[in-house]
């Protein structure tokens, strides 16, 4: 008999059955898998590689808000929960003057941009490089995530706070403005 001609000794219902099960399994794992062990892509910011927001990025808690930390794809970045709901950034452009409110939670001034409700977006004001943190106010609150990020912020000095002309000047702008921090 030729090679062409020879004919494999047929398989089992058994083998086919096992060969068929463990072939569902692996997939299944692997699907499991790859949807908990995925990277959040992200953009890194223009001055990702200021050395400060190395000293940033090294304080990020494991947890913000409750939710665990992920892996990023991007130098100087975070993100936390499942799917990720806290976004993080370090080498943002600072902010200068600005009509966007200022907040200030423990120590750190944030400019709030909630233009993409219920998707807000949260730049330090006043430090060099920015940080920038974007959340789903659905799913996590903004008091509690900067609070818990406020450790890693501080790792870079403040140069400038914020200031309603308001404070400044007795009127009723309600605009932040730069004055040199004490």
């Amino acid at each position: 008999m030729s090679a062409r001609t020879r004919s494999r000794p047929a398989l089992s219902r058994d083998t086919h059955r096992r060969t068929a099960g463990i072939l569902s399994l692996t997939l299944v794992a692997a699907a499991l898998l790859s949807g908990c062990a995925g990277a959040v892509a992200l953009d890194p910011a223009d001055d990702a590689t200021n050395p400060s927001c190395a000293d940033v990025i090294v304080r990020l808690p494991d947890t913000v808000a409750d939710l665990a930390k992920r892996e990023t794809d991007a130098q100087a970045t975070g993100a936390w929960g499942n799917p990720a709901s806290v976004l993080l950034r370090c080498g943002v452009q600072p902010y200068g003057p600005t009509t966007l409110p200022c907040d200030n939670v423990n120590g750190i001034d944030w400019i709030r941009d909630d233009t993409d409700a219920p998707m807000y977006r949260f730049t330090t004001f006043g430090r060099t490089p920015a940080v920038e943190v974007v959340l789903d106010s659905d799913a996590v609150s903004s008091s509690s995530t900067l609070v818990d990020l406020a450790n890693a912020i501080s790792s870079i000095p403040q140069t400038q706070q914020c200031l309603s002309l308001d404070d400044g000047t007795g009127t009723s702008t309600g605009t932040p403005v730069p004055i040199p921090a004490d």
